[in-house]
């Protein structure tokens, strides 16, 4: 069955390969249609540069203020000042390895990476000699903008390395920290739409010119075992027309970062909910949002390849399934937390209140903005009930984080 929700499309190369694909195969699942999207090796919205003048500049034009959205790492380096504080409190607790692994995945232009390291070099002189930094990138374009950023550590000596995947890393070859910023909320996800009192399933189908959703049978049972796992029993009570998603790769994601620890600690920062939240009734036509030019739309149909295309992050299931697979929750809480827990406030005792710099790191702290909104779930591996600065301020809901999708 087919719906309504359709645009017609301008036939790019992206577009055409996508129409292609459905001719052969019929209609696909959204999370198919989002892999390509996003990933196309030559034509995917992270893999390339944007426009056509910058094909080949190492600047990326569709992240930070010129571009299609920003990230934490654009707005002020007080996140990285905190999480260098907190790798080294990490590093205390795997007792100051002679090299000690930290892994990014996902890191955008390279400027949390550059932030970070900075800190590291104003504040501990022996880990720097330790430290290993690896870059998990897909995309040659944003490696080579990664290595711009980078360019003043990589000609110091530095210890720096780039990898296509967590798949080219040997298994329990990380000894350190892994941590991703904003990197699951761009996983391919499965949509899901009630219809006739049952669960069915959101493809996506080119018809009459246009790129249009398909109801169809799910896909996978993978869909409906995630969501009886973590929608404890609110997909019963699901209206007609109650939307929302399904984050499997996500979970193949969590299940890769533990393969390669091998003992140390993950964090993942990204603004998302516990399943309870997640998947409330309240909450009906899902967390799906694209982003153009900063301006956000739920269509996914236009301009593909040249819009973000996100969904909100299931903490809930990231906890549950790498406790499966051997990591254990540190805690849970949210960005104004964390950074409070460190000392960020004692950061900016010294920076004028009226000054921009200070109308740029506040955004971290205000609840009403990025510091109730972004998350930092903490895992561990291979270490006895780590208690971490970070941590030390908990939100009310890393209750509901441990306790929905328990084991039934």
């Amino acid at each position: 069955m087919s719906l309504s929700n359709s645009t017609e499309v301008s036939h790019t190369v992206l577009s055409q390969r996508i129409i292609d694909e459905i001719a052969r195969l019929g209609p696909i699942t959204f999370a198919r249609f989002m892999e390509l999207v996003l990933y196309d090796p030559d034509e995917g919205y992270y893999m390339t540069s944007g426009t056509q003048a910058s094909k080949e500049s190492t600047q990326n034009s569709r992240i930070g203020w010129s571009g299609d959205f920003y990230t934490s790492s654009d707005v002020h380096p007080l996140l990285a000042k905190c999480l260098i504080k907190q790798i080294r409190e990490m590093d205390d607790l795997l007792g100051r390895p002679p090299q000690l692994s930290v892994v990014e995945v996902g890191p955008g232009k390279g400027l949390l990476a550059r932030d970070v390291l900075r800190a590291c070099i104003d504040e501990d002189a022996d880990l720097s000699a330790r430290l290993t930094y690896v870059l998990i990138e897909r995309s040659p374009m944003m490696q080579k903008t990664q290595a711009h950023h980078l360019a003043e550590f990589v000609e110091n000596g530095w210890s720096i390395e780039w990898r296509t995947s967590l798949s080219a890393l040997d298994q329990h070859s990380v000894h350190g920290v892994i941590f991703c910023n904003e990197l699951v909320d761009a996983l391919p996800v499965h949509r899901v739409r009630v219809s006739d009192h049952r669960i069915h399933e959101v493809f996506v189908d080119y018809q009459g010119g246009a790129l249009c959703e398909h109801i169809g049978e799910l896909s996978t049972s993978d869909v409906r075992d995630y969501l009886e796992s973590y929608t404890d029993g609110l997909s019963q009570k699901w209206p007609d027309g109650y939307s929302t998603e399904a984050h499997l790769e996500s979970l193949n994601w969590i299940e890769e970062v533990a393969r390669v620890l091998q003992r140390g600690f993950v964090l993942t920062i990204d603004y998302g909910h516990t399943a309870s939240d997640y998947y409330d009734m309240s909450r009906k036509d899902g967390t799906l949002l694209c982003y153009h030019k900063h301006t956000a739309s739920s269509n996914p149909f236009v301009r593909v390849g040249e819009q973000d295309i996100t969904a909100h992050v299931n903490f809930s299931a990231l906890a549950r399934k790498g406790k499966q697979v051997g990591l254990s929750v540190t805690g849970f809480t949210n960005l104004m937390n964390f950074l409070l827990g460190l000392g960020a406030d004692e950061m900016l005792a010294d920076v004028d209140p009226e000054s921009e710099e200070m109308q740029s790191a506040i955004q971290f702290l205000r609840p009403q903005s990025m510091g109730q909104t972004f998350k930092f779930l903490v895992q561990h591996k291979a270490i006895e009930s780590p208690t971490l600065a970070g941590l030390k301020f908990r939100p009310f809901f890393e209750e509901a984080l441990l306790d929905i999708g328990s084991e039934h």
